[in-house]
C-alpha cells in the first residue's frame, strides 16, 4: 500500500501520525505549512530555542490548517519528545550538539527521528541508526534534501541492475571557501536566512556533509579528498564524471561528487554491459553511451520531509541511512589563520569548514570530524589558513554530546 493510501487511512480513522518539530527556522517552518494540506499528518509539538519562533510557527500552522488541533510549544527539545501526543520527531535544526542531544533523548522516549540536520548525521548517524533499530525505532535523513533525493535515483537505478558510476547533486551557492557570518550577513538578512546556515553553505560545508551522507548510505566513495566539483550541465556531466582515460576527470567509479551547473537538481550517471540495454537507452533519449544521466531537477527540501515521517511511522521504514560503518568522513579544515589559544568555533563560523574525504584516510591521518568541532574547543598551535586539523592542533570540547556519541560510535566500530 502507498504512503498516500496508509496516510488517507489514518486520516479516516481519526488516528493522524503526530510529529514535533524542533527548529522552526526556514526548513521547520516550510515542512509545518505544508503538513496542514497532508491527510492522515499533524502537528501536535513544535520546539525551537527562542521560544517566539516556535509560537509563530504554531500561530501559522493553526490559521492554515483545515482541521485544528492542539499545538504545544516549549523552548525545551527534552519537554517536547517525551509527550504522549506525538509518533515521530523531526530535528530541523543543523547543529550537531542539537541533534547528538535531541536523538538521544527521542531515543530514550522512544521516538521514531527524522533528520534534516545532515550536519549531525554525518558524525554520529551510523551509530544513531544501529541504536535505534535495536530498539526497534526508525532513525532516517529525510526525503527532499539532497542526499534522500539521490538516494531515491540510486534506488531506482539499482533496482533494475544498472551499474551507478557516479552519484551527486548540484551546488546551489556560489563556492567560496573563507565565507563567514559576516561576509553573508546582507545576503542573509536578504533571504531570511541564518547568516551561518548561509556561510555553511557558502564555503562549501553543506555540500561536503550531503555527499558524505550518500556516500554512508551507497558505499560510493569521494574520488579525491573534496571531490572534483566539476561545472557541467546534464548534457555534459557523463562526459566530464567519467574515467580519465575516457577523457573524464575520475581516477576510478563508484563516487560521489558535486557539480556547478545542476543546481537545484540531482544526478545518479549509469552504465550497462548488456548491448541490448545501450539500444534501448539511446532510443528513448537518455544519452548517447556509454554512461548515461539520471536527472532529477529540483529537490523540494523540508516539503518532502513529510513523506519520511509518514514511511517512519507507518512503514518503520527510512529513507537514508548509512548502510553500517561510516564510509566518508566531513572533516574540519581551517579557513583563516588560527592561532594557539584562540577558540576555534565550528560549522557555518568563522574558523573551519568542511571538506568530504574517505573514512580510512581520515583515521590514519588523525583528522577531525568539524561535527565535533565547537563549544569551547581551543587551538593548541598555530593552524594555518588551509591545513587539515588533526587532535594534535585542536582540544576539543569534550562537554558535549556530540563529542560522546562520537567516542562511542569510533568504539563500536573499531
Amino acid at each position: 500500500m502507498s504512503i498516500y493510501q496508509l496516510l488517507r487511512d489514518r486520516e479516516l480513522a481519526g488516528s493522524p501520525v503526530r510529529v514535533g518539530v524542533c527548529g522552526a527556522g526556514q526548513m521547520g517552518k516550510g515542512m509545518i505549512a505544508q503538513i496542514t494540506h497532508i491527510s492522515g499528518m499533524r502537528v501536535t509539538a513544535v520546539c525551537d530555542v527562542i521560544q517566539e519562533n516556535a509560537e509563530r510557527a504554531r500561530d501559522a500552522y493553526l490559521h492554515l490548517a483545515k482541521s485544528k488541533n492542539d499545538v504545544f510549544v516549549t523552548s525545551s527539545y527534552a519537554e517536547m519528545v517525551n509527550r504522549n501526543d506525538l509518533d515521530v520527531v523531526v530535528d530541523a535544526t543543523g547543529v550537531p550538539e542539537v541533534g547528538a542531544s535531541l536523538a538521544l533523548e527521542s531515543l530514550i522516549a522512544r521516538k521514531h527521528l527524522v533528520m534534516l540536520n545532515v550536519e549531525a548525521d554525518v558524525t554520529i548517524g551510523p551509530l544513531l541508526n544501529q541504536l535505534y533499530k535495536a530498539a526497534g525505532l526508525v532513525f532516517t535523513g529525510s526525503a527532499g534534501d539532497e542526499p534522500g533525493a539521490t538516494f531515491e535515483l540510486f534506488e531506482f537505478a539499482k533496482t533494475l541492475g544498472l551499474e551507478i558510476v557516479v552519484a551527486g547533486k548540484g551546488k546551489n551557492n556560489p563556492f567560496i571557501p573563507q565565507a563567514n557570518p559576516d561576509t553573508c550577513a546582507n545576503e542573509a538578512s536578504q533571504k531570511r536566512m541564518n547568516a551561518h546556515m548561509l556561510a555553511a553553505f557558502q564555503d562549501g560545508t553543506k555540500t561536503m556533509a550531503e555527499m558524505n551522507l550518500l556516500s554512508n548510505a551507497t558505499g560510493l566513495v569521494p574520488d579525491v579528498v573534496g571531490t572534483h566539483g566539476v561545472t557541467a550541465d546534464v548534457k555534459t556531466v557523463a562526459e566530464k564524471l567519467c574515467l580519465e582515460t575516457e577523457g573524464g576527470v575520475l581516477s576510478r567509479y563508484g563516487v560521489v561528487e558535486y557539480v556547478h551547473g545542476l543546481a537545484p537538481g540531482v544526478f545518479i550517471i549509469i552504465r550497462s554491459d548488456l548491448e541490448a540495454v545501450n539500444e534501448e537507452l539511446q532510443y528513448l533519449r537518455v544519452g548517447v553511451g556509454p554512461n548515461y544521466t539520471l536527472y532529477r531537477p529540483y529537490h523540494l527540501a523540508s516539503l518532502e520531509t513529510p513523506l519520511s515521517v509518514a514511511r517512519a511511522a507507518l512503514m518503520q521504514e527510512p529513507t537514508i541511512v548509512a548502510l553500517g560503518a561510516p564510509i566518508s568522513e566531513t572533516v574540519a579544515v581551517a579557513k583563516r589563520d588560527v592561532k594557539s589559544g584562540e577558540k576555534v568555533d565550528g560549522i557555518g563560523g568563522y574558523s573551519v569548514r568542511g571538506v568530504i574525504e574517505t573514512h580510512g584516510d581520515a583515521m590514519t591521518n588523525g583528522h577531525v570530524p568539524i561535527g565535533i568541532v565547537g563549544g569551547s574547543s581551543v587551538a593548541k598551535r598555530n593552524i594555518s589558513n588551509g591545513s587539515f586539523l588533526t587532535y594534535d592542533d585542536i582540544e576539543i570540547d569534550e562537554n558535549t554530546q556530540v563529542w560522546h556519541l562520537r567516542q562511542l560510535q569510533e568504539k563500536h566500530f573499531s
